[in-house]
């Protein structure tokens, strides 16, 4: 036994079967355990979708294999930093139709391979600097349908491989063009800004960088303010065939006047009136024009620039108004080009633009008078009528409070003297009326009648100076008997005049 215990140290431990080999070698060249699809998620071999799934957060194990994760369609509202650690080979994310409003400083580190990432129709408010900068192999940022008011002119700083940004339908009413000039030029192909609020677009800025950008420049549906260096700019890109401009040649918009967002026209279509205006016009803003009410005003533009023209004034109610004038002949336009509106009422503020009629295509822009009209304050008030209002209600209130809580007597019961006592031989129609009781005790001057008599009332048959005429019983044959009482046609004895009931004196 001992001799064959010694064989066996001597040949060491037991060899593992030769069909273990090939399992044992693949657990060693994994790292980690493969982590199984979660329950919410649809998994193949490289892609993730978890879309539709009414989620509130990312689900917490994901497969290290996927290099493609579909969110969408769900109710995320914050991403939380490095939450993508667990995915390094990602390269397409969407998270679009979601909830997030805001982005952690660090919701996209760890994930340098993010080649295309979609955020769009979701709530942001902004685009900060520290957004993206981790995302140094971004190519396409989708970031459409937010609520985006700003954008930092560092958000793309560090994005030189950017090629497509899709920035449309938000509510930016600017853009900092600079920034597009940190970018690889050469690689950008796609800036997209349509269909916001943009109110002037930097002709000089976009003259800095190279004109093949304007082929992927989308600017349409803004309501811009019209400019020469703007029409010139969009003329030409038209003529070389960009995209941006032919695709959507109807859809370039701009406005005549600030103050007037309806002012819109199409400005490769029907802006000729800023054919003939120079490349390098300096814009001018209105001239302020304050009226009265029911006063006269003229409006008149320098004319010295086109004598043979004919002119045409556009009124802030998108009214043309040519000459001789309007309908009704309250606003006026004379032949040298002044518009005089007869009496100033207040629907006649706003922007008026004048525009001269070179031919039947051909327009340019004069002026712009901005009209604002007042009502005229009283010679000698030093007062608003809402301050003369209130200050009278308030003195009001106080007379009020002093009449009720600083009176003497604040009880008129309280207040009232008590009535002296009434005569032997007096009684008051109510007192004879309606008492029916004698007194319990006799009076000093008083007499307990024996006999009691009833009298009945008949119906008013007639009234003499507010006096009652009654019927008497028969047990009083005169009607100057002593002991007849003599009713008064008082207030208070009316009620009892109109009773059936026999009263018992």
């Amino acid at each position: 036994g001992a001799a064959r215990s010694a064989r066996a140290a001597m040949r060491g431990p037991p060899r593992a079967p030769a069909a273990l080999w090939p399992l044992l070698l693949l657990l060693l060249l994994l790292p980690l355990p493969l982590r199984a699809c979660p329950a919410a998620c649809i998994c193949t071999s490289d892609l993730l979708s978890c879309s539709r799934r009414a989620l509130h957060r990312v689900p917490p194990a994901l497969p290290r294999t996927a290099t493609s994760l579909d969110l969408s369609h769900n109710a995320l509202a914050r991403l939380h930093d490095r939450w993508l650690a667990a995915l390094p080979h990602l390269q397409a994310l969407l998270i679009a139709h979601n909830h997030i409003q805001e982005l952690s400083p660090h919701a996209f580190h760890n994930a340098s391979r993010l080649r295309h990432l979609d955020l769009s129709s979701n709530r942001l408010l902004a685009v900060e600097a520290h957004y993206f900068e981790a995302l140094v192999s971004l190519e396409e940022l989708l970031l459409y349908n937010n609520r985006i008011k700003r954008v930092d002119e560092n958000a793309f700083s560090k994005l030189s491989g950017l090629r497509k940004v899709y920035l449309s339908w938000n509510n930016l009413t600017a853009f900092p063009f600079r920034s597009v000039q940190g970018l690889g030029t050469d690689s950008l192909r796609t800036l997209d800004l349509s269909s916001n609020r943009l109110s002037s677009i930097p002709v000089e800025e976009l003259a800095a960088l190279p004109e093949s950008i304007g082929n992927g420049l989308y600017l349409h549906n803004n309501p811009v303010r019209c400019s020469c260096q703007l029409y010139h700019m969009l003329r030409r890109w038209k003529q070389r065939g960009f995209s941006s401009v032919k695709d959507f040649f109807e859809e370039h918009t701009c406005r005549l006047a600030d103050d007037v967002p309806r002012s819109l026209i199409k400005i490769l279509k029907d802006g000729h009136m800023l054919e003939n205006c120079p490349v390098g016009a300096q814009e001018v803003p209105p001239v302020p024009l304050p009226a009265m009410v029911g006063q006269p005003v003229l409006l008149a533009c320098n004319t010295s620039r086109a004598p043979a023209a004919t002119y045409m004034w556009i009124s802030p109610r998108h009214e043309s108004i040519r000459h001789p004038g309007n309908g009704d002949r309250s606003v006026e336009l004379y032949r040298n080009g002044s518009l005089r509106i007869a009496a100033a009422r207040p629907w006649h503020s706003g922007v008026y633009v004048g525009l001269a009629i070179h031919g039947p295509h051909n327009l340019s822009r004069l002026c712009e008078v901005n009209v604002t009209v007042h009502y005229p304050r009283p010679e000698g008030e030093t007062f608003s009528t809402g301050l003369t209002t209130l200050l009278g209600c308030i003195v009001s209130l106080l007379l009020v409070l002093l009449y009720l809580y600083l009176t003497p007597c604040r009880c008129l019961r309280c207040c009232k003297k008590p009535a002296p006592p009434s005569p032997p031989q007096e009684c008051s129609a109510q007192s004879s009326i309606l008492s029916t009781t004698p007194p319990a005790t006799d009076g000093p001057n008083r007499k307990v009648g024996a006999n009691k008599h009833v009298a009945f009332l008949e119906p008013v048959r007639e009234t003499q100076n507010g006096k009652v005429r009654l019927a008497l019983g028969e047990d009083f044959p005169d009607a100057k008997h002593p002991k007849v009482l003599q009713l008064k046609s008082d207030s208070e004895s009316i009620s009892s005049v109109f009773s059936d009931t026999p009263i018992v004196s």
